[in-house]
């Protein structure tokens, strides 16, 4: 498997750069070589760099001071970093560098094999540490880890406004016993999976299951505007992914569960609790209220109390269902949640949150998720059986290796949530017509963008990065030039050979045959005479491998003669 990684070269020396880039280029390695600490800033700023060679004798960079900076950058203070020094430099010098913070050291003039050994070993150090910082984040919230990390623990804090949010799946018990352990951890896996697509798109956060039941938090461990209303409307999608299941389930005669859901707010306390396997929770009445509403609620329906219903009335249809008893005597006024009012809804269906009310939210205006559902089913069901290179694998294929380019490269936030959306409409056109489709696709993406809450602009910036591929258009802006590296990502992969034979396969469904010498000389025209990245990314862990791919080529080229 690929592994990528930004490589931080710090030196104005000839020798050393075109030494490292000798040894280092390809396999997954994306270096970027700056000559002092000036232009290093700001790579630093926008990319997050796994390792750091800082040449220690060059006069371009104090390269002590620049250790000691690097500390404090969140984007390098994880990275490690490795000092280049001659062979004959002092040890005094190196021992000082290892005190600001460098783990080894490479000498100059360089050992090929000792420098790349060296550097594959930091390689899966770093890999794994990338690992446990995500199950880490997987396991507590990000303001608790930042605790964790700096003052080496949280401290018990009250929220006058939390949301607590439970779900469970209604005769679970019963359901359990038709399944064999492995298929009920399966189905159960694949809704709590869902749930969790849900609940992080609107920004609440999971603390735990128990058994079926689910629970997630709104205004507790983030700041966004109106959790009430976010919480109500991951309820809501929840609810209508089970309705649909339950179709789904009904229409092939299969098993379906009914799910009931609780939302209550109010005071709490969170905290990290355990010693040895610690965990974050939260406590008080309003949790027992929450579960009491769950509890009470019926067969995929949501119930809120009187407290969330005062937040979220202007927003949604609910239905007054009297006073719930709770444990102990007292009684509290609840609600059924039927929809979101037409006026605030996606395309006034009362299912999703249009962009007045996302933005109200602090949510992303642009909806990509359900759009991302939308042309992805499009795909799928309209594009011709033909097509056996410029399918649905082929976009999703573009996107995943959208995904490294623009990760190496800094891309994140909106700019990502752009780049994704003109890469699933960019074959889109397919479904019309093969020749010259990018317009057609454009105009999907003008007709359907803004039901999602796209703004013109935004769109404009789509039909760019769509354009951008087309033979006789030459990328300008860092979204186009990954588009076009990603969508020909194959032309520098191992696995060239296999995709090129979908491509020739599509040719002859269309009435385009080549004989096996004309197939070759096409491919060598295109990778030699036509095609190039265009980012330094896509050049420094691709162009060596598509090399070799021409080489290959050129010999099955005479073997043909």
């Amino acid at each position: 498997m690929e592994r990528f990684i930004n490589i931080l070269v710090i030196d104005n020396n000839p020798i050393n750069i075109d030494g490292l880039r000798a040894m280092l280029l390809g396999s997954g390695n994306n270096l970027i070589f700056c000559e002092d600490e000036a232009s290093a800033l700001p790579i630093l700023e926008k990319r997050r760099v796994g390792i750091i060679l800082i040449n220690i004798q060059s006069k371009a960079v104090n390269g002590f001071e620049l250790l000691q900076r690097l500390k404090s950058n969140p984007n390098s203070k994880d990275a490690y970093k490795i000092v280049i020094s001659e062979s004959t430099s002092s040890g005094v010098r190196l021992v000082k560098g290892f005190k600001e913070g460098a783990v080894d050291y490479i000498s100059s003039p360089f050992n090929p094999n000792l420098v790349k050994a060296k550097i594959e070993v930091f390689k899966t150090l770093y890999f794994k540490d990338l690992r446990i910082s995500q199950l880490l984040e997987n396991i507590f919230p990000m303001n608790i880890l930042k605790d964790l990390n700096t003052i080496g623990k949280f401290s018990p804090r009250k929220v006058e406004e939390g949301v607590v949010l439970f779900t469970d799946f209604i005769a679970f018990t019963k359901a359990a016993k038709k399944l064999k352990p492995m298929e009920l951890l399966r189905e159960l896996e694949g809704y709590f999976t869902k749930f969790d697509e849900i609940t992080d798109r609107y920004k609440l956060e999971k603390i735990k299951t128990i058994g079926d039941s689910y629970m997630a938090l709104a205004g507790v461990t983030e700041t966004n505007d109106n959790p009430a209303v976010r919480a109500t409307l991951a309820a809501i999608e929840i609810r209508n992914y089970m309705l649909n299941r339950k179709a789904l389930a009904k229409a092939t005669r299969t098993e379906a569960w009914d799910i009931r859901i609780g939302i209550h707010t109010g005071p709490l306390v969170a905290g990290v609790i355990g010693s040895k396997k610690i965990s974050f929770d939260v406590w008080g009445d309003t949790v027992n209220i929450a579960a009491r509403a769950e509890q009470n609620s019926v067969e995929n329906n949501i119930t809120i109390t009187a407290d969330v219903a005062k937040l979220v009335h202007p927003y949604f249809d609910i239905t007054h269902r009297g006073e719930i008893k709770l444990k102990f005597g007292s009684f509290v006024d609840m609600y059924f949640v039927d929809q979101l009012k037409t006026e605030n809804s996606l395309f006034n269906e009362g299912k999703l949150p249009n962009r007045a009310l996302r933005l109200k939210c602090e949510l992303p205006a642009m909806d990509f998720e359900n759009t991302r559902t939308f042309i992805i089913n499009k795909l799928k069901s309209a594009l011709p059986d033909e097509l056996d290179y410029h399918n649905l694998k082929h976009t999703l294929n573009v996107e995943k290796s959208a995904q490294r380019i623009a990760a190496l490269e800094g891309v994140t936030g909106e700019d990502w949530i752009i780049l994704r959306t003109a890469i699933l409409f960019h074959d889109s056109g397919f479904i019309v017509r093969y020749e010259d489709n990018e317009n057609f696709g454009i105009q999907m993406a003008k007709n359907e963008l803004p039901k999602f809450g796209y703004s013109q602009e935004q769109i404009e910036t789509i039909t760019g990065i769509i354009l951008a591929t087309n033979k006789n258009n030459r990328p300008q802006t860092l979204l186009e030039k990954i588009m076009c590296d990603a969508d020909h990502d194959y032309l520098g992969r191992a696995d060239y050979h296999n995709v090129a034979k979908t491509l020739r396969n599509e040719f002859e469904n269309y009435g385009k045959n080549l004989t096996d010498l004309e197939w070759i000389d096409f491919q060598l025209e295109y990778l030699e005479n036509k095609h190039q990245f265009y980012t330094e990314t896509a050049k420094n862990i691709r162009q060596r491998s598509k090399s070799q791919r021409i080489q290959e080529l050129k010999k099955m080229r005479s073997k043909c003669l």
